[in-house]
This record gives C-alpha cells, structure tokens and sequence, in this order.
C-alpha cells in the first residue's frame, strides 16, 4: 500500500495513512490539511464505501441528480475530492479544519473482518479519534459530520465517551440496527439485497485489481492483494444471512444498540421526513434520548444527501461546529429554538423553530376508523362487524373527510387496530397518505424514492409485545424479544410505530391512511429500474431499496393468509395524529 503525500487543489493530502488499532489490525484513512504547520480541528468519518471513490465516479446518476438539483454544490469547489456522503474537503479545509476519512475494517484499504456497523467499529472508531487527536497538525478536537453511514455510527462511538470527540453531526442517520438496519416492526426489509451486496462488499478489502482506482492517484481502493469471491465471503459478516437468522431483539442485537444516553458531546441531529423506513427514526429517537447537555434536532425534506452540501446545510454545520468546536461566538445560542423545522406544505417548505420534539403545543387527535372506509374524529357507536383483506393485495383505506380549514401534522404518528387472522401471524403495513379534492394522491420527493407518501409503519403481529418503560401513548416501543404467534380467529389488540413525519393539509383535501399486508406501491408506479441498484430495486414505488419481500422472512403460507379488521363498541380501532395549532 502507497503512502504518501501530495500538495493538490491547495490541500495538503496524505493518501492511506496508517492507524493501527489495538489488536495489531491497520486502518488506512486519507488526511486533508490547510497549506501550513498550524494545528487545526478534525472532521472524521468512517466508513465502507472506499474513502478514494469519487461521487461522481461511483454514483454517476446520483451525483447528476445531486448538480441538476442543486448547482450551488460546486459553487467555488471542483467536486474532485467530494466523496459519497462525506464531507467535501476542499470545502472545509479553507475554514480551517482537517478531514480524514477512514475505511471502515474490511473494506476499501483497511485490513481485517467486515461486520457493518458492529460493535468493533464503534470501538475501531474511538482508537481513530484518539490517534488523530495526538497527531502535531491536530488542535486535539475532533468532531464527526456524515450522512446515512457515516452519520449511523456517530451514535455508537459517542456513547463510549472518546475523550477527544467534541461534536457530532449526525446527518440522515439511523441509530437502532434492529428496528433501521434490519427489520421495520420486526419484517425484514431488503436493504442487505438492494444495499450491501452491490454497494459494499464490491469495496471490501481485498477485491484489490477487480476493484476500483483512485482516479487521483492511480492506486487501488480495495486493497493490493486480489482476493476470490470464496475468501471475500469469509472475511465478512454476511449481512443478509445474518438478519434473517437474528429475527427477534436478541443479545447480539442489543449489543449493538448504543446506549445515547451517555453521549455528552454537543448534538446536530438532522433528519429527513421522507426517510422512512431507515433513516428519520434514528434521528429523531437519538435526539431525545441523548444524554448531550446541548442538542438540537434539524429536519428537512427532498434529496437524502443533498442538503449535506448545500448552502442550507452547510451554513448550519458550520455554524455549529464553529462555535462548539472553535468556540466562536457566532450567534449559534440566539437560535429561536433548539428544533430547526422545514414544515412540509404539498408545494414548499416553511422554516420554523420549536422548543422541543415532539411539538409541546401538540395536539393529540384520534382518529377512527369506521367499518365503512372512513376516518373521523367523532368516537364512532357501532355493532361489531370486521373488514376483511388480502395481504397479497392492496388491503383497506379509509379516507376522512375534506378538510373544512387548513391544519399541520407535525410529530410522531401511531396506530391501533385489533385484527385476527386466519394462520399464526400477520404482517401489517400501514400507510398515512394524502389526497386532493380530486382523490388524486399527493406525494413527495423522499430521500431514497421521489413518491413517497406521508408516513409508514410496520408491526409484524408476533411481535406485538409492548416494552412498557419504552412505550409512550404517541410512540409504541416493541420488545420484539418474546414471539407471541396468533391463534387463528382470535382477536389481538396491536399497537403500530409510524415513523414521525409532517403535513400541512390543505383545505379540501383529505388525510387516507392504508393498512395492508404488503408494501406500499404509488398508484402511478410503471417499472423504472433505479440506476444505482438496478438488480432489485425500481424507484418511484414509494419505499426505494427497503422493500420488505424476502420469502424465507415472509413465508407465503403464513403471511399470505387472510387478515380481519375488528369494528365495535369494544374494538374502536384509531390513528393517533399530531394537531400543531398556530403559536401565539
């Protein structure tokens, strides 16, 4: 492996530095200086998909959807160093901080076992800050600011208290690995198929001259020794495989949820409405359980990387990290409040600060569902009856009236419903969605997949045990440890998490919310393939690469089987919603 140093776009680089860990094993990361001796902070990431691949070389059709959406990106840069989900160099480096990316163990030029997002990261990660720490061009602060990735193991190295970490920016990051990573309600989604097949393991160490070049240096981004496919696999935790074998909230699961509350550091929790189901949960459950004196949650829509580098986004990450790194006194405490919001509208975003989340003027409303597809807040009075559905379908909607006025659904979302099945379990996915006066559907540009509806859940019913210190009326928190299988014909009462979102619903038009035992399809879907994971993902579906269909994980024989939707006087079925009225 070439290590060296090179003065290029007025940086100075080092090319595969190495940092040894602990147990012997050396980690390679990329360093970028200002053109002096001068000891500044560090911005750190971490993480797989090989520290010298260039956005626009390994994501060509992302990147010219990023420019075409937003062209102030390159504004002043060249977007030469600019790298998938990570901070742009030559960007930062002119405002006075070093960066440093390092490939995570096992992948790109860092030797060693892949287990993605694993406990050994968190600790890979903390050896990292402490050895840049030490370096003479470090002030001895390092901070950490990524997206999706490189934002998700933000939390777990900041509970083990680095006592060189000083600030996080934790952008688009999921913080839970079994309720985000692997399983939505306990259903495995297909993100080790749509994701870590063809977007990580073509990086992992090892894949050597069958890999990709660093298109500045010439050099190899996986490794100079040439592995085959056989070795590969047995030098990496087999994502897939390896969720599908962990289905409930086991001891390996649970280490690998990060205790938040031990994390100190000062907070820049960022988070995305159109992230279901990965990435805005994280964001929003680690800002209120982080144990940080100083915290604050920023929530945006459209793009799922853009906003990292736009002037939006940059303007708040510098800020932040300027006054808590550099101490500047630079207006950041004057901020109206510590929730930054862009409140979704069907046409705009509006900005608005808040105190708290969830909204502390939140209004809860319930809203029933009636055994005749409606919706309302009036407690329904009526005989028992059920509605029965196929989950092989396109299940039950029920619909609430126009709107007579303007009103905003900010906050987190849930739903009960008392079902029966006809075999020993039952997948549920719900679906609260929009419509025009014309019944035509609103959706919007998500961060994965440009139709995306307002919000989803997702409980398999097995799983329906509630954690009682967790659970809040507004927020149901699933054990997931104790398999409860259905009793065919039996009634059970489930409670469902809908991941936060927002609304500002029109008058005249109308909120649907749908519950079916499939994923969620936009009405207007025509198969598109996606250009970045075309083997199994189309786009335009409503829920991108997280689809939940893996036939060892949902046998048909099981959760094919016909669902029933109870109705009556002792079975009052509800959505839980978040009324925000005007502040005064």
């Amino acid at each position: 492996m070439k290590h060296f140093c090179e003065m290029r776009d007025g940086m100075k680089i080092e090319w595969d530095a190495p940092i040894v860990m602990k147990d012997g094993t050396t980690l390679r990361g990329d360093i970028y200086r200002p053109n002096d001796d001068a000891a500044y902070p560090v911005i750190m990431t971490y993480g797989p998909y090989g520290k010298g691949l260039l956005f626009s070389e390994g994501y060509p059709k992302r990147w010219e959807m990023l420019i075409d959406a937003y062209p102030e990106v390159l504004d002043g840069v060249s977007g030469n160093h600019l790298n998938w989900e990570t901070v742009d160099p030559e960007r930062w480096v002119p405002w006075g901080y070093t960066c440093i990316r390092v490939d995570s163990r096992g992948a790109g030029n860092s030797e060693g076992f892949l287990d993605l997002l694993s406990p050994q990261e968190a600790q890979d990660i903390y050896e990292c800050i402490e050895w840049a720490a030490a370096q003479p061009w470090c002030d001895g602060k390092v901070a950490m600011c990524g997206i999706s990735y490189y934002a998700s193991n933000q939390w777990a190295v900041a509970a083990l208290q680095p006592p060189h970490l000083a600030a996080c920016i934790i952008w688009e990051g999921a913080m839970d690995y079994y309720r985000e990573y692997s399983r939505s309600g306990g259903i495995m989604h297909n993100l080790g198929h749509n994701w870590a097949r063809p977007q990580v393991y073509n990086l992992q160490n090892g894949v050597g001259d069958y890999g990709y070049k660093n298109r500045l240096t010439g050099e190899n981004l996986s490794g100079d020794i040439t592995l085959t496919p056989e070795q590969l696999a047995k030098n990496r935790n087999d994502f897939v495989a390896y969720n599908l074998e962990h289905e409930m909230f086991d001891a390996e699961m649970q280490a690998r949820l990060p205790n938040v509350s031990k994390m100190t550091v000062p907070l820049l929790s960022s988070a995305n409405w159109g992230g279901a189901p990965l990435h805005p949960r994280g964001n929003f459950e680690g800002f209120i359980k982080a144990g940080s004196k100083h915290k604050y949650l920023e929530v945006h829509g459209e793009l799922h990387w853009g906003h990292l580098y736009t002037k939006y986004g940059l303007g708040i990450q510098r800020q932040f990290l300027d006054h808590f790194v550099k101490g500047y006194d630079n207006g950041w405490n004057e901020r109206p409040g510590v929730v930054q919001l862009q409140v979704r509208h069907v046409d705009k975003f509006v900005e608005r600060f808040e105190d708290a989340w969830p909204i502390p003027r939140t209004i809860w409303q319930k809203w029933y569902l009636t055994p005749d597809s409606g919706l309302t807040c009036n407690e329904p009075l009526c005989p028992a009856v059920t509605m029965t559905y196929d989950p092989k379908g396109d299940g039950l909607t029920f619909l609430s009236a126009p709107f007579e006025n303007e009103c905003e659904f900010t906050g987190p979302m849930a739903l009960k419903l008392f079902i029966s099945s006809s075999s020993t379990d039952a997948d549920l996915f719900v679906v609260v969605r929009l419509f025009t006066p014309d019944m035509e559907e609103v959706v919007f540009q998500g961060a994965n997949d440009p139709k995306t509806p307002i919000a989803m859940g997702w409980l398999r019913a097995s799983h329906r045990e509630l954690d009682t210190e967790n659970t809040l009326p507004y927020r149901p928190y699933h054990t997931h440890t104790n398999k409860q299988p259905l009793t065919p014909g039996d009634v059970y009462e489930l409670d469902i998490e809908i991941h936060p979102s927002g609304i500002v619903v029109p008058a005249g038009y109308r909120i649907g919310l749908s519950v079916r035992g499939k994923d969620y399809i936009w009405g207007g879907y025509k198969h598109k393939a996606d250009p970045v994971y075309p083997l199994r993902t189309p786009l335009e579906t409503g829920v991108s690469i997280f689809q939940h269909d893996d036939p060892v994980d949902r046998p048909i024989e099981i959760f094919g089987a016909d669902v029933n939707l109870h109705f009556g006087n002792e079975h009052k079925p509800y959505l839980l919603l978040p009324l925000i009225p005007p502040k005064r």
